[in-house]
């Protein structure tokens, strides 16, 4: 898949950012999945962390964004360029995970943050309710959790000053989900799989 310009030259800054100012550090890259579908689940503590995750990528990939960020004329305008799909991550709605499903179906791979929004404390929180809907729906295709750390401390929640901060990146082995656990109806089940997300991206090293 072709870069259209204007994600191209976020990605190329993404990168020139991440190894020139936030000494990007990157552990287990050599896990990462590049070929075929995948769901890559990162936690979110800062408005950085889409474009240092994005930059891992050589081609394009999906950011599943929460719905209420297209108020804001400027990104309505932009998320159809830099491929963010955007959703009610609480209660997703039939034609978003519609839109999601076809997007890995085809051998997309898409970044989801799982909390919704980014953390106050820079700390890992509990994964929205729709997002479990979400990850069980794609049963066959892969969850890679991706650890963010030190984004907190570059550009915080409510804070417009950017300080120049080592980031670092750590990538795990996809989740493995049971059968039962992918079954699971309900609110509660929804919750179980959050968890078990945001309990894999929490187990991941922070230093090399």
């Amino acid at each position: 898949m072709l870069m259209n310009p204007l994600y191209f030259l976020g990605y190329q800054m993404a990168r020139a950012l991440a190894r020139g100012l936030f000494d990007l550090k990157i552990i287990g890259r050599d896990k990462l999945i590049e070929q075929g579908p995948c769901v890559y689940v990162v936690n979110h503590q800062s408005f950085l962390d889409p474009p240092m995750v994005g930059q891992l990528f050589e081609e394009p990939v999906h950011f599943l964004a929460r719905k209420t960020l297209m108020n804001s004329k400027f990104l309505h305008w932009a998320f159809p360029y830099c491929n963010v799909i955007p959703i009610d991550q609480e209660r997703p709605d039939p034609a978003s995970i519609m839109k999601v499903l076809r997007l890995v179906k085809s051998g997309g791979r898409i970044i989801i943050f799982p909390e919704g929004a980014r953390c106050p404390d820079g700390r890992i929180h509990e994964a929205m309710p729709g997002i479990g809907l979400i990850i069980s729906r794609m049963a066959r295709v892969p969850v890679q959790p991706i650890r963010i750390e030190g984004a907190f401390d570059c550009l915080p929640i409510h804070s417009s000053r950017l300080r120049l901060r080592p980031i670092t990146l750590s990538i795990g082995d996809p989740i493995k989900f049971t059968a039962e656990e992918l079954q699971a109806k309900g609110r509660e089940g929804q919750k179980l799989i959050g968890r078990k997300v945001m309990d894999a991206i929490a187990a991941l090293p922070t230093e090399c």
